[in-house]
């Protein structure tokens, strides 16, 4: 059984230390730890700007990298596993991240004071490192090892979780655009929101909708409730309640609600019936 390319570090030439005896390599290396320095990092399946993305790393999420080439490093998140290249700039040092980002989109201030121009944008899940605080004119704010302020009220430490409703953490999203490969609040697609939300209230998922298919319990159409996912060929949306389908998806664009029946019908013509049901424990 040939290996997935998308959770496994292997090339003919290089493979991660960790598949020794599983693939066959020129060399294998351990890999070395790294952070994710720009907003949100496009994580390609091949070294090159001009291919599509597979999926994206936000601020301050940990990598390990395998190799460093032509401008590209090739990495291995740890969040989820998924392997591919990103821009060599995109990735520094190892960080201690104290915090992560809870509003869907927020900014990184040059200084404690929202009047000036930000110098960076951050999206929900973002991790960053906070090592002092400040406030001005009532609003208060975390200062940033490395520079800079964010507003206070848009993180929380890391491990305490957003809310008990991965659902309400979706719905946060409304109206973000569609963005294939997408897994932030600037553009997100399908499984990309399932798993940023699940991620906020605490529980790690499969980052593509074909992973997520086996992901939790099976029910049947007629168990749905909220929370629960639903599964066509290469789409996956949640159930917002026993009515609602909320998914990020190619036909308005955007995160959007959608009674769930109308949903089933217009999908159909295209993608056939839903192979599935999920529910989440």
């Amino acid at each position: 059984m040939e290996l997935d390319r998308r959770l496994n570090a292997f090339r003919p030439d290089l493979a991660a230390e960790a598949l020794k005896g599983q693939v066959e390599a020129a060399r294998f290396v351990k890999g070395e730890p790294a952070s994710v320095t720009g907003s949100v990092a496009a994580l390609r399946p091949f070294p090159d700007i001009g291919r599509g993305i597979d999926t994206e790393l936000l601020f301050g999420e940990s990598v390990r990298v395998f190799d460093r080439a032509n401008g590209f490093a090739w990495v291995q998140a740890d969040a989820d596993g998924y392997v591919g290249y990103l821009p060599e700039e995109m990735i520094g040092s190892l960080a201690e991240p104290t915090h992560r980002i809870t509003a869907a989109r927020t900014f990184l201030y040059s200084e404690a004071e929202l009047r000036k121009p930000p110098i960076k944008a951050f999206s929900m899940g973002s991790l960053i490192t906070v090592i002092g605080d400040a406030e001005t004119r009532g609003t208060r704010y975390f200062l940033l090892a490395g520079g800079g302020a964010v507003i206070a009220a848009h993180c929380l430490p890391v491990g305490e979780a957003m809310a008990d409703d991965y659902v309400y953490v979706a719905t946060k999203f409304i109206e973000t655009p569609y963005l294939w490969g997408g897994r932030s609040g600037f553009g997100i697609d399908c499984s990309g929101l399932v798993q940023l939300a699940l991620m906020m209230v605490g529980k790690s998922a499969p980052r593509d909708s074909d992973m997520q298919a086996s992901f939790g319990n099976a029910i049947t159409r007629d168990e749905l409730r909220r929370g629960d996912l639903v599964f066509w060929k290469g789409h996956v949306g949640i159930m917002e309640d026993e009515e609602t389908l909320l998914h990020a998806n190619g036909h308005t664009m955007t995160v959007a609600r959608e009674n769930f029946e109308a949903a089933v019908k217009r999908i159909g013509w295209l993608y056939e019936q839903p192979t599935g049901y999920r529910r989440i424990v």
